[in-house]
């Protein structure tokens, strides 16, 4: 009975394969064309590389999504292998519009300038100099993330970046022990079943990932006010819509899958999840070129030199006065200079390598923070043996010195008696 309902679930993924990757396919290639125009007019226009590159990375993530969508659904082997890196890449763009954010703002030191001011603004400025400093540390207190963020001031950029770069490098992780957990058969990818590392590293990774999304959300509301001028919420949206749909939706195949809803027909679960974000991808791409427009970095400030072109609009109105109307005509100009473009070849340059270095600096300072306090408690645990050995040693010592003491004491009491009889023999004699 199970191998007749197996071979007829067969039978029924033969039947959609083919016109699934045809209709996969075709979103695909839509998905490709808008997305690859899109990036190589902000290579062209590369005109503010501190933003632009976290956007091209960003940009990026729909043909990486796409390509190893349809590789995955044409070559169901390969799946595992294209579902890993999708997910580092994932990770990586999360990462980026982080940092995109951080750019718009003016940068890192910007950021910490601004936030520092909107915490003492919250927390109110002492009278003196020193006054209430127990307070404000008090205040600034990790706690304060969850209920007033606006009072950790540059806390809230290192706790923001710290959960980006922590989901980057687990998920990273993650990937390559599925990767090495496969081979011996005990992944069991989408499989919730407890002698299997699936549900191990979904579990990790999901509540790593609610972490990292959760730190970008109280990092927005702190700062969206700044951000007015990029409109930072159909970014937001467009974004986390992509990170946030894809991984909730593989969890959800999953569990149908496991309690029977789906047929347990591997290739099946895994086509279905090609299948959705192939066309996923297209309306991704549709939604950034609304989203991430080139058209503000192909203007350049009028000191900079390029081509300078003039717009003039003209709007009538009309003015009242006493029982007469009078017909007026509003002109406005507005002098931009366009910029002359930029080569694809430096801009990409400049994206790998100081995009390269910039990550490359977070990993490190965040490995760092985290190893900061386990160190920590292995010098205090290292004290306190220390000061248990040194204390040991000292009544040791107290120990001996006792000991000669009574030593010393016996000896002469003895000695004395020695003399003593001795004394008594001679009056004898």
């Amino acid at each position: 009975m199970a191998s007749n309902s197996s071979s007829a679930y067969a039978d029924t993924y033969q039947r959609l394969h083919q016109p699934a990757l045809i209709t996969a396919g075709c979103f695909v290639v839509v998905a490709l064309i808008l997305s690859i125009f899109l990036i190589l007019q902000h290579l062209r226009y590369y005109t503010n590389p501190a933003e632009q590159k976290w956007i091209v990375a960003v940009l990026f993530m729909v043909p990486v999504y796409a390509t190893e969508s349809i590789i995955s659904l044409w070559f169901p082997k390969a799946s595992l292998a294209c579902d890993i890196l999708r997910n580092c890449y994932e990770a990586f763009a999360l990462y980026s519009f982080g940092s995109y954010l951080i750019a718009c703002l003016g940068g890192e030191s910007r950021v910490i300038e601004l936030l520092e001011n909107k915490s003492r603004k919250q927390l109110g400025e002492p009278l003196l100099e020193g006054e209430d400093e127990n307070c404000t540390v008090q205040d600034r207190s990790f706690s304060n993330f969850f209920f007033q963020p606006r009072t950790l001031g540059k806390d809230l950029l290192a706790i923001e970046k710290f959960g980006l770069v922590q989901y980057m490098i687990l998920k990273t992780v993650c990937a390559f022990l599925a990767l090495l957990l496969e081979p011996f058969g005990v992944y069991g990818d989408g499989e919730f079943k407890w002698n299997y590392g699936y549900p191990y590293i979904a579990v990790v990774l999901n509540f790593s990932q609610m972490w990292a999304l959760y730190c970008l959300v109280k990092f927005y509301n702190v700062t969206h006010e700044r951000l007015q001028s990029i409109k930072p919420l159909a970014k937001f949206i467009s974004f986390k819509a992509i990170v946030f749909a894809t991984w909730w939706q593989g969890v959800g195949i999953a569990l149908l899958h496991t309690i029977g809803v789906l047929p347990k027909e591997g290739k099946l679960q895994t086509g279905l999840q090609d299948f959705l974000i192939c066309i996923e991808m297209a309306i991704a791409a549709v939604a950034h070129v609304y989203v991430f427009p080139v058209e503000p970095y192909c203007f350049l400030p009028v000191s900079e030199y390029g081509k300078v072109t003039t717009e003039t609009t003209k709007e009538a109105l009309k003015l009242e006065e006493g029982d007469k109307e009078k017909s007026v005509v509003l002109e406005r100009k507005k002098t931009k200079v366009e910029a002359t473009g930029t080569s694809v070849t430096e801009s990409v340059q400049d994206i790998v390598v100081e995009g390269g270095q910039h990550v490359v600096q977070d990993v490190v300072l965040t490995i760092n923070q985290a190893i900061g306090p386990v160190e920590k408690g292995v010098t205090k645990i290292q004290e306190t043996f220390y000061h248990k050995s040194e204390a040991e040693d000292s009544d040791d010592q107290e120990e001996k010195v006792e000991l000669k003491v009574e030593q010393h004491v016996e000896e002469n009491h003895s000695e004395s008696e020695t003399h003593v009889n001795s004394g008594r023999d001679v009056d004898t004699k």
